[in-house]
Protein backbone atom coordinates (compact mmCIF):
# COMPACT_ATOMS: atom_id res chain seq x y z
CA UNK A 1 0.00 0.00 0.00
CA UNK A 2 1.39 3.55 -0.54
CA UNK A 3 0.44 4.65 3.05
CA UNK A 4 2.12 2.01 4.53
CA UNK A 5 5.42 2.09 6.62
CA UNK A 6 8.88 1.90 5.41
CA UNK A 7 12.27 2.05 6.75
CA UNK A 8 15.55 1.42 5.40
CA UNK A 9 17.79 0.65 8.38
CA UNK A 10 17.23 -0.66 11.54
CA UNK A 11 18.58 -1.00 15.04
CA UNK A 12 17.44 -4.02 17.43
CA UNK A 13 17.94 -2.98 21.10
CA UNK A 14 19.49 -4.96 23.23
CA UNK A 15 19.21 -5.40 27.36
CA UNK A 16 18.46 -2.34 28.56
CA UNK A 17 17.93 -0.78 25.19
CA UNK A 18 14.14 -0.37 25.01
CA UNK A 19 13.85 2.80 22.95
CA UNK A 20 15.69 4.96 20.27
CA UNK A 21 13.80 7.43 18.22
CA UNK A 22 12.17 10.46 19.27
CA UNK A 23 9.26 11.81 17.37
CA UNK A 24 8.55 7.76 15.78
CA UNK A 25 5.21 6.09 15.51
CA UNK A 26 5.06 2.32 16.29
CA UNK A 27 3.51 -0.06 13.99
CA UNK A 28 2.18 -3.58 14.58
CA UNK A 29 3.82 -5.96 12.16
CA UNK A 30 1.97 -9.26 11.59
CA UNK A 31 4.25 -12.18 10.14
CA UNK A 32 3.99 -15.81 8.92
CA UNK A 33 6.26 -16.64 12.04
CA UNK A 34 4.50 -15.01 15.12
CA UNK A 35 4.71 -11.38 16.57
CA UNK A 36 7.70 -9.84 16.85
CA UNK A 37 9.10 -8.68 20.13
CA UNK A 38 6.84 -5.36 19.79
CA UNK A 39 5.79 -2.89 17.54
CA UNK A 40 7.99 -1.48 15.41
CA UNK A 41 8.69 1.86 15.99
CA UNK A 42 9.63 4.27 12.94
CA UNK A 43 11.22 7.47 13.29
CA UNK A 44 13.99 9.39 11.17
CA UNK A 45 17.94 9.68 12.17
CA UNK A 46 20.47 11.69 10.11
CA UNK A 47 17.89 11.74 6.97
CA UNK A 48 16.99 8.39 6.90
CA UNK A 49 14.33 6.12 7.92
CA UNK A 50 15.35 3.93 10.80
CA UNK A 51 13.09 1.37 12.52
CA UNK A 52 13.71 0.34 16.12
CA UNK A 53 12.68 -2.60 17.39
CA UNK A 54 14.11 -3.85 21.49
CA UNK A 55 15.01 -7.19 21.31
CA UNK A 56 13.75 -8.36 24.30
CA UNK A 57 10.30 -6.86 24.28
CA UNK A 58 9.32 -3.28 25.59
CA UNK A 59 9.05 -4.69 29.49
CA UNK A 60 11.73 -7.57 29.08
CA UNK A 61 9.29 -10.27 28.55
CA UNK A 62 11.50 -12.37 26.20
CA UNK A 63 14.54 -13.93 27.92
CA UNK A 64 17.16 -14.73 25.34
CA UNK A 65 16.37 -18.50 23.87
CA UNK A 66 12.61 -16.92 23.76
CA UNK A 67 12.89 -13.92 21.85
CA UNK A 68 11.15 -14.51 18.43
CA UNK A 69 14.24 -14.53 16.01
CA UNK A 70 12.13 -15.43 13.07
CA UNK A 71 9.65 -12.70 13.12
CA UNK A 72 11.99 -9.67 14.26
CA UNK A 73 14.27 -10.48 11.08
CA UNK A 74 10.85 -10.98 8.89
CA UNK A 75 8.52 -8.20 10.50
CA UNK A 76 12.00 -5.59 9.78
CA UNK A 77 12.37 -6.84 6.01
CA UNK A 78 8.78 -6.17 5.75
CA UNK A 79 8.99 -2.92 6.33
CA UNK A 80 12.02 -2.15 3.61
CA UNK A 81 14.60 -2.62 5.93
CA UNK A 82 18.05 -3.81 4.42
CA UNK A 83 20.45 -2.66 7.23
CA UNK A 84 20.55 -3.79 10.76
CA UNK A 85 22.56 -2.18 13.58
CA UNK A 86 22.66 -4.68 16.62
CA UNK A 87 23.54 -3.39 19.73
CA UNK A 88 23.99 -5.89 22.57
CA UNK A 89 25.39 -6.76 26.01
CA UNK A 90 28.15 -9.24 26.13
CA UNK A 91 30.75 -10.70 28.93
CA UNK A 92 34.16 -10.82 28.35
CA UNK A 93 36.37 -13.78 28.24
CA UNK A 94 39.81 -12.23 28.09
CA UNK A 95 41.97 -9.49 28.70
CA UNK A 96 41.82 -8.04 25.13
CA UNK A 97 38.72 -6.51 26.32
CA UNK A 98 37.48 -4.84 29.46
CA UNK A 99 33.91 -3.87 31.35
CA UNK A 100 32.72 -0.36 29.50
CA UNK A 101 34.82 -1.48 26.41
CA UNK A 102 32.86 -1.30 23.17
CA UNK A 103 33.62 -3.99 20.23
CA UNK A 104 32.58 -4.59 16.35
CA UNK A 105 33.39 -8.21 16.52
CA UNK A 106 33.86 -9.94 13.19
CA UNK A 107 32.96 -13.51 13.78
CA UNK A 108 30.16 -15.84 15.73
CA UNK A 109 30.60 -18.99 17.11
CA UNK A 110 26.83 -20.69 17.47
CA UNK A 111 26.40 -22.45 20.88
CA UNK A 112 22.64 -22.39 20.95
CA UNK A 113 20.40 -25.37 20.29
CA UNK A 114 16.73 -24.49 21.44
CA UNK A 115 16.48 -22.50 18.73
CA UNK A 116 15.15 -22.14 15.54
CA UNK A 117 18.18 -20.84 13.52
CA UNK A 118 16.91 -20.62 9.66
CA UNK A 119 13.70 -19.98 7.56
CA UNK A 120 14.63 -22.85 5.33
CA UNK A 121 12.02 -26.34 6.83
CA UNK A 122 12.27 -27.91 2.75
CA UNK A 123 14.69 -28.30 -0.26
CA UNK A 124 18.63 -27.46 -0.86
CA UNK A 125 19.04 -23.83 0.36
CA UNK A 126 22.36 -23.41 2.14
CA UNK A 127 23.86 -19.93 3.57
CA UNK A 128 27.02 -19.15 3.50
CA UNK A 129 28.31 -18.14 6.23
CA UNK A 130 32.20 -17.47 6.74
CA UNK A 131 32.06 -13.70 7.53
CA UNK A 132 28.72 -13.59 9.74
CA UNK A 133 28.90 -9.60 9.52
CA UNK A 134 27.93 -7.25 6.72
CA UNK A 135 31.89 -5.54 6.13
CA UNK A 136 30.03 -2.30 5.47
CA UNK A 137 27.90 -1.68 7.97
CA UNK A 138 30.68 -2.65 10.59
CA UNK A 139 32.81 -0.20 9.35
CA UNK A 140 30.35 2.73 9.81
CA UNK A 141 30.03 1.15 13.55
CA UNK A 142 33.76 0.99 14.01
CA UNK A 143 34.00 4.30 13.12
CA UNK A 144 31.24 5.85 14.76
CA UNK A 145 33.60 6.08 17.93
CA UNK A 146 37.66 6.24 18.20
CA UNK A 147 37.75 4.00 21.16
CA UNK A 148 35.79 1.37 19.28
CA UNK A 149 37.46 -2.04 19.06
CA UNK A 150 37.46 -3.61 15.80
CA UNK A 151 36.88 -7.23 15.56
CA UNK A 152 36.72 -10.14 18.06
CA UNK A 153 34.84 -13.46 18.11
CA UNK A 154 31.89 -13.70 20.23
CA UNK A 155 30.64 -16.89 21.09
CA UNK A 156 26.35 -17.39 21.99
CA UNK A 157 25.35 -19.50 24.59
CA UNK A 158 22.01 -20.72 24.93
CA UNK A 159 21.04 -19.12 28.54
CA UNK A 160 19.33 -18.09 29.87
CA UNK A 161 21.85 -19.00 32.52
CA UNK A 162 25.83 -17.18 32.71
CA UNK A 163 27.80 -20.00 31.78
CA UNK A 164 30.14 -21.82 34.80
CA UNK A 165 33.76 -21.31 35.35
CA UNK A 166 34.72 -24.62 33.33
CA UNK A 167 33.04 -23.14 30.36
CA UNK A 168 34.13 -19.64 30.56
CA UNK A 169 37.42 -20.78 30.71
CA UNK A 170 36.98 -23.09 27.68
CA UNK A 171 35.76 -20.36 25.38
CA UNK A 172 38.63 -18.54 26.63
CA UNK A 173 41.00 -21.21 25.82
CA UNK A 174 39.63 -21.27 21.62
CA UNK A 175 40.97 -17.97 21.62
CA UNK A 176 37.41 -15.87 21.70
CA UNK A 177 36.86 -12.76 23.35
CA UNK A 178 33.11 -12.27 24.11
CA UNK A 179 30.13 -13.93 25.55
CA UNK A 180 26.70 -13.38 24.73
CA UNK A 181 23.39 -14.84 24.84
CA UNK A 182 21.25 -13.37 21.61
CA UNK A 183 23.43 -12.78 18.69
CA UNK A 184 22.32 -16.66 16.99
CA UNK A 185 20.26 -16.91 15.56
CA UNK A 186 19.93 -13.02 14.93
CA UNK A 187 22.54 -13.38 12.61
CA UNK A 188 22.57 -15.68 10.37
CA UNK A 189 18.51 -14.77 10.03
CA UNK A 190 19.01 -11.45 8.91
CA UNK A 191 21.35 -13.03 6.28
CA UNK A 192 18.41 -15.14 5.02
CA UNK A 193 16.32 -12.15 4.52
CA UNK A 194 18.90 -10.05 2.49
CA UNK A 195 19.73 -7.80 5.41
CA UNK A 196 23.61 -6.45 6.29
CA UNK A 197 23.59 -6.96 9.81
CA UNK A 198 26.84 -5.98 12.64
CA UNK A 199 26.55 -5.92 15.92
CA UNK A 200 28.02 -3.60 18.88
CA UNK A 201 28.32 -4.97 21.43
CA UNK A 202 28.97 -3.19 25.39
CA UNK A 203 31.36 -5.53 27.52
CA UNK A 204 29.29 -5.43 30.76
CA UNK A 205 31.01 -7.36 32.69
CA UNK A 206 34.19 -10.31 32.49
CA UNK A 207 32.91 -14.00 32.62
CA UNK A 208 32.96 -16.45 35.66
CA UNK A 209 36.06 -17.81 34.18
CA UNK A 210 37.94 -14.54 33.71
CA UNK A 211 37.49 -13.27 37.26
CA UNK A 212 37.28 -14.25 41.02
CA UNK A 213 34.36 -13.89 43.21
CA UNK A 214 31.28 -14.79 42.60
CA UNK A 215 31.18 -14.79 38.67
CA UNK A 216 28.87 -12.34 36.81
CA UNK A 217 25.47 -11.24 38.34
CA UNK A 218 22.55 -10.12 36.22
CA UNK A 219 22.51 -6.72 38.59
CA UNK A 220 26.27 -5.71 37.00
CA UNK A 221 25.18 -6.63 33.73
CA UNK A 222 21.86 -4.26 33.13
CA UNK A 223 23.62 -1.19 36.08
CA UNK A 224 26.59 -0.85 33.36
CA UNK A 225 24.24 -1.06 30.41
CA UNK A 226 21.90 1.79 31.79
CA UNK A 227 25.00 3.70 32.58
CA UNK A 228 26.25 3.55 28.68
CA UNK A 229 22.48 4.25 26.74
CA UNK A 230 23.34 8.00 26.27
CA UNK A 231 26.67 6.55 24.51
CA UNK A 232 25.20 3.68 22.39
CA UNK A 233 22.79 6.24 21.35
CA UNK A 234 25.00 9.05 19.90
CA UNK A 235 27.52 6.32 18.40
CA UNK A 236 24.57 4.70 16.70
CA UNK A 237 23.05 7.57 15.14
CA UNK A 238 26.89 8.72 14.29
CA UNK A 239 27.16 5.23 12.03
CA UNK A 240 23.91 5.59 10.82
CA UNK A 241 24.70 8.60 9.15
CA UNK A 242 27.52 6.59 7.73
CA UNK A 243 26.05 3.90 6.45
CA UNK A 244 27.40 2.74 2.59
CA UNK A 245 24.74 2.03 0.12
CA UNK A 246 23.58 -1.53 0.78
CA UNK A 247 23.70 -2.11 -3.50
CA UNK A 248 25.52 -5.03 -4.42
CA UNK A 249 26.40 -5.97 -1.11
CA UNK A 250 26.62 -9.85 -0.86
CA UNK A 251 24.20 -10.14 2.16
CA UNK A 252 21.87 -10.08 -0.12
CA UNK A 253 23.42 -10.75 -3.47
CA UNK A 254 24.54 -14.37 -2.19
CA UNK A 255 20.84 -15.94 -3.13
CA UNK A 256 21.26 -14.80 -6.54
CA UNK A 257 20.41 -17.77 -8.60
CA UNK A 258 19.23 -19.74 -5.36
CA UNK A 259 15.44 -20.91 -6.11
CA UNK A 260 14.71 -19.90 -2.30
CA UNK A 261 11.82 -21.97 -0.36
CA UNK A 262 11.26 -19.52 2.03
CA UNK A 263 9.16 -16.05 1.37
CA UNK A 264 11.51 -13.16 1.51
CA UNK A 265 9.25 -9.86 1.68
CA UNK A 266 9.72 -7.77 -1.27
CA UNK A 267 11.48 -10.76 -3.52
CA UNK A 268 8.92 -13.69 -5.01
CA UNK A 269 9.45 -16.88 -4.59
CA UNK A 270 10.56 -18.69 -7.77
CA UNK A 271 8.24 -21.16 -8.94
Amino acid sequence: MPDSPRADVAVIGGTGFYSFLSDAVEHRVETPYGDPSAPVSIGEVAGRRVAFLPRHGQHHEFPPHAIPYRANAWALRSLGVRQVLAPCAVGGLRDTVAPGDLVVPDQLVDRTHRRIGSYVESGAVHLPFADPYCPGVSRALSAAGADIHDGGTMVVIEGPRFSTRAESRHYADQGWDLINMTGAPEAQLAREMGQCYASLALVTDMDAGAESGDGVGQDEVFALFRQNLDRLTGLLAAAIEGLPDPAGCTCATWSDGIELTYEVPGIELRP
